[in-house]
């Protein structure tokens, strides 16, 4: 148990230094600023905080939090026998990827540059989720160092995404959400989760004029029957939509564009899945 404890006191110490470094490096660098930009290094130290505060509190109310002594797990990846057939891997990433494209933007309205604000936004959510990690190793849950990689991997595509626009002009990471109004936590509503990787057409110079620009494929992967272990099953399948996102961006509607990015509305797609895993 000492080992245990050890190792979760130095991951924790690592993720908060992660944090530490990106407000002073931030602070440093602003400190012979004026005006708009001078606070930008507490303002993202303020939205780390902030996020600190909200992972407790939620995780507090919802994953039992505190209730045990700490410890960490196994939890597998995709296979049949683990707890969401890898749903909740796949949330891991997605959720990394939507913080970090979220505080990164939030980044260039502080005043960060294009190369600053991709890696310090990706840096606060990798260090965000990573908190959330360390919560769940003093709940029934664990320490999870599959969650903590896929994490990672949600980090690193956020980065890659923001930093090189050309890669986010052709690919989107998405989430499809039908929501059962009978599950008080959805962030963990896996059962009526899709996630999928969706190629523009739009995004390739060759295609991005005419109807052919509005076309993309689908890549994505869910799992159901898990909430109540009857019959759990995990599907991939490919598909063909509308890039709904473009398309309101030529109408001039650039929130509802811009959050079309993240998430696919069902039935917008025509999907071919595999039989079940």
């Amino acid at each position: 148990m000492k080992t245990l404890q050890t190792c979760i006191a130095v991951i924790m110490m690592g993720l908060i230094l992660i944090m530490v470094l990106v407000g002073i490096a931030s602070a440093r660098e602003s400190g012979h600023e004026s005006g708009h930009e001078s606070d930008r290094g507490a303002k993202l130290f303020a939205a780390n905080a902030g996020g600190i505060l909200f992972i407790t509190g939620w995780g507090i109310a919802n994953w039992d939090y505190g209730q045990e002594t700490p410890s960490t797990t196994s939890e597998g990846w995709f296979g049949q026998g683990t707890d969401t057939g890898g749903a909740d891997k796949l949330g891991h990433a997605y959720a990394t990827y939507f913080l970090s494209h979220g505080l990164s933007h939030s980044c260039s309205k502080w005043g960060y540059s294009e190369t600053e604000a991709p890696l310090y936004g990706s840096l606060s959510a990798f260090g965000l989720m990573g908190f959330m990690e360390v919560g769940d190793a003093f709940s029934s849950y664990g320490l999870s160092h599959e969650d903590f990689l896929m994490n990672a991997v949600g980090a690193f595509v956020g980065y890659a995404t923001q930093r090189f626009p050309g890669v986010s002009e052709r690919l989107d990471f998405r989430l499809e959400y039908t929501p059962s109004f009978d599950e008080p936590d959805i962030l963990t509503d896996y059962n009526h989760m899709k996630f999928l990787a969706a190629l523009k057409l739009g995004g390739f110079h060759r295609f991005s004029t005419g109807f052919p620009q509005y076309l993309e494929f689908h890549l994505g992967y869910y799992t159901r029957g898990y909430d109540d272990a009857t019959a759990p099953r995990r599907y991939l399948y490919g598909g063909i939509g509308l890039n709904l996102s473009r398309i309101f961006q030529k109408r001039y509607f650039p929130r509802i564009s811009s959050a079309l990015r993240y998430l696919q509305v069902p039935h917008t797609d025509l999907q071919f899945r595999t039989s079940p895993l």
